[in-house]
């Protein structure tokens, strides 16, 4: 497995990595074999993928249980992310943003114990609280890298102020954020600030939900739990509408001998040496299949000729409805 490093802290995680929230929400019924899904993490593990996504939000918390048991047995091999930034109440139900100090340290002593750990190699902030300011949140993550429970402080959907300003007060060695064909707008601000920082970009979603997978039609029915039900750009007109860049990848990947998400994950993986993209599945043969991008060469002609084509399809729908959207950080 190709080897990525995010930040200036030298943190080395697999050039894949692997997102493990789906196993938990969000992409319908919940798998009800906890056992396949910890076998699942267990071959990623010998399949060379070393860098593994969780967070307190996914169940909520349950991700972390399921994640910490899986990896205990390989834990000094691999690196496991997870996050903070949500406020619950009693009850485990989600009540909005708190990065308060003292919010953050409850939530981090909580993650180690779910993940049967004695420290987090990459604590993120989930999404950014404007009531408090960064700099108390990048200090507190500080003193957490200090005391040996945290080794690497990242961001999440933050903005460039934000990461401008976290930056400064302790090393942000990766920014979480969506990108991928599907979604391009981290290029034009982001990115640059980034290379600039010397901070690695850890993409979610880098197969558009699934659409870059070329799995997903007009007709396609979303279940109960899937959060695409009320995404826009999953509407079945955007969906028709965004099946040019669908017709794209085919294109590209039918003269690679590739799938349209290998094609989709090598765009990805080619366009800084300091990405490293976190697609999430619940099967091995979707896994081996992404891992399978790895061997995939874009040339610079190819690249060109994606990117040429790319630019001219308008991609339709807004990525989030409003209420999520409000919790974007620009």
């Amino acid at each position: 497995m190709d080897k990525r490093i995010l930040g200036s802290g030298g943190l080395e995680v697999s050039a894949l990595g692997f997102g493990c929230m789906g196993m938990s929400q969000s992409f319908g019924p919940n798998p009800g074999d906890r056992g396949q899904m910890m076998g699942l993490l267990r071959q990623a593990v010998d399949l060379g993928v070393t860098f593994f996504d969780t967070a307190e939000v996914y169940g909520p918390f349950v991700n972390e249980e399921l994640v910490g048991e899986a990896l205990a047995p390989v834990r000094d091999q691999v690196v496991i992310a997870t996050k903070f930034g949500f406020a619950f109440d009693a009850e485990g139900g989600q009540t909005g943003l708190s990065s308060r100090p003292e919010h953050i340290r409850q939530a981090v002593d909580g993650s180690l114990r779910r993940l049967g750990t004695d420290w987090i190699d990459l604590l993120y902030q989930h999404r950014v609280d404007p009531q408090v300011p960064i700099e108390e949140v990048a200090g507190t993550v500080g003193e957490l890298v200090a005391a040996g429970k945290v080794r690497h402080f990242g961001l999440s959907e933050a903005g460039v102020g934000t990461i401008q300003r976290a930056h400064a007060v302790h090393p942000v060695a990766a920014l979480q954020s969506e990108y991928s064909l599907f979604w391009r707008e981290p290029e034009d601000e982001i990115i640059p600030v980034l290379d600039k920082l010397g901070i690695g970009l850890v993409p979610f979603s880098p197969l558009g939900r699934g659409f870059l997978t070329g799995r997903i039609d007009q007709g396609t029915e979303f279940g109960d739990g899937d959060v695409r039900a009320i995404l826009p750009r999953f509407t079945a007109d955007a969906r028709a509408a965004n099946q040019a860049l669908i017709d794209l990848l085919g294109r590209i990947a039918g003269g690679k001998g590739a799938t349209s998400a290998q094609v989709a994950l090598a765009w990805l993986l080619a366009q800084r040496p300091w990405i490293a993209p976190i697609p999430g599945t619940r099967r091995l043969e979707r896994l081996e299949e992404n891992l399978g991008a790895l061997q995939v060469e874009l040339t610079p002609g190819d690249l060109a000729a994606i990117d040429e084509a790319a630019t001219g399809i308008t991609v339709v729908g807004d990525r989030y409805p409003e209420h999520m959207q409000r919790m974007i950080d620009r």
